[in-house]
């Protein structure tokens, strides 16, 4: 940050003035610090949601919702997406920098070396009900991890971090895996070392004792580009439950099972599945017109899932990557036999062609086009969020690290407005009307 001395904002209110400083940011709006607010002024700030508060200064990622842009480290993401894949991102997330063909090829050998388990926890997912949802089999299994991984969980220590790191990003698809096989009542499928990251998820899901998985190129690319599209989005929900898990000085394992846990939650990591059921909502091509007239009909609460974004108020900069993907993965497996994603292309297509949605920029998101891929590939809806926290481990270990480092690091402790009863005394039972 720039400016940091020079510039100040007045706030008065009553007969009180309170001089609060300015800081201005390498990109994006200027802010005002208002920590000494309550100590020079005796009054809070409201802001359901923290929409308008920035809680921590970092130098991981840039969304800039206007343009349309989401940068890592500077980086576009399309150029990230297009050029290159998942694990090179993880690095740059992880150190700031794009790495050297030396340090890349040490850090993928690192992550695909740690991708077991430690076989005692294949016991831990046998407790687990049969029909339990994956999402709750994988913030049990990863908050276990601090049971089973002791040597890395003292947060003060640098090298423990880092071992943390690691064994998170490489397990967890190994986690994930696991969470579906158990749900779909088939054997666990033990990772290899001679396969990429996504190559080796796609087999762990997918391959049976009977005959193993043939990973196909285009399915696994496509795969990469849903973990890389997904790895970090700024400060999200998941992403500050995770640092604020952070601020309280909880070990690694704990801050990533919060963040998943709230991932959870369908408004935030489950809305490429809304998209899916949105889908089978429609269920076949001849309903499109009727369900692209209720979107338009301000008086019907349907919403088109999958379009549009909270963030990005032009396009989300992920989708073009993603439809690529999409694109090619349909090629590959064909949308005959699917009634869903044939609906999803000729959905896409009346959508991109009415001006309507052009002039409310109601574009196909990331969201729309993931749940494709998802649902071509085989997966049932209720791995779409497991497969997402996949992908954002390497963003919330990124942010807790960055956070961990901060010399201004405070425990979380937010605010409230009260609203309730003020002090009154006790009465006994038998005095109460």
């Amino acid at each position: 940050m720039t400016d940091k001395k020079t510039r100040t904002a007045t706030l008065t209110f009553d007969d009180t003035s309170v001089e609060l400083p300015m800081y201005s940011p390498t990109a994006g709006p200027d802010v005002i610090d208002i920590r000494k607010l309550y100590s020079q002024g005796g009054v809070f700030t409201y802001d359901p949601g923290f929409t308008s508060t920035a809680s921590c200064d970092s130098t991981i990622t840039f969304i800039d919702g206007g343009k349309g842009e989401l940068l890592h480290r500077g980086y576009p993401i399309d150029q990230l997406a297009e050029n290159s894949h998942y694990l090179e991102v993880c690095y740059l997330l992880l150190y700031g920098e794009l790495p050297s063909t030396t340090q890349l090829e040490e850090f993928e050998s690192l992550v695909t070396h740690h991708t077991m388990l430690h076989e005692q926890m294949i016991n831990f997912f046998r407790g687990f009900r049969r029909d339990a949802h994956p999402m709750a089999i994988m913030v049990g299994v990863v908050g276990a991890m601090s049971a089973f991984y002791h040597d890395s969980t003292d947060i003060n220590d640098p090298h423990q971090r880092e071992v943390a790191t690691i064994r998170l990003i490489a397990k967890m698809p190994t986690i994930a895996a696991m969470a579906y096989k158990y749900t779909v009542g088939q054997p666990f499928v033990y990772p290899r070392n001679d396969l990429d990251y996504a190559s080796n998820f796609l087999r762990m899901c997918f391959a049976v004792p009977a005959e193993d998985y043939e990973v196909n190129p285009i399915l696994s690319r496509a795969m990469d580009r849903i973990f890389t599209l997904h790895a970090d989005h700024e400060q999200n929900a998941s992403t500050s439950t995770v640092r604020l898990a952070s601020s309280s000085g909880a070990n690694p394992f704990a801050c990533i099972a919060a963040g998943i846990a709230c991932l959870w939650g369908p408004a935030h990591g489950g809305a490429n599945q809304a998209c899916l059921e949105m889908l089978n909502e429609i269920g076949t091509v001849d309903r499109i017109p009727e369900f692209i007239a209720r979107a338009k009909d301000k008086n019907d609460p349907f919403r088109l899932m999958g379009f549009g974004h909270r963030v990005y108020k032009n396009f989300d900069p992920r989708a073009k990557v993603m439809k690529q993907s999409a694109d090619e993965v349909l090629d590959l497996l064909g949308v005959e036999n699917n009634p869903i994603l044939q609906v999803a292309k000729e959905l896409e297509k009346a959508a991109l062609a009415d001006p309507y949605f052009a002039e409310k920029k109601l574009f196909p998101n990331v969201d729309f086009y993931s749940g494709i891929i998802l649902e071509a590939m085989g997966f049932p809806t209720s791995m779409f969020t497991p497969i997402f926290a996949l992908a954002r481990t390497v963003g919330w270990i990124s942010q807790w690290k960055e956070q961990i480092s901060d010399p201004a690091l405070k425990i979380g402790r937010p605010r409230q407005l009260y609203q309730g009863e003020t002090k009154r005394n006790y009465t006994d039972i038998e005095t109460r009307s």
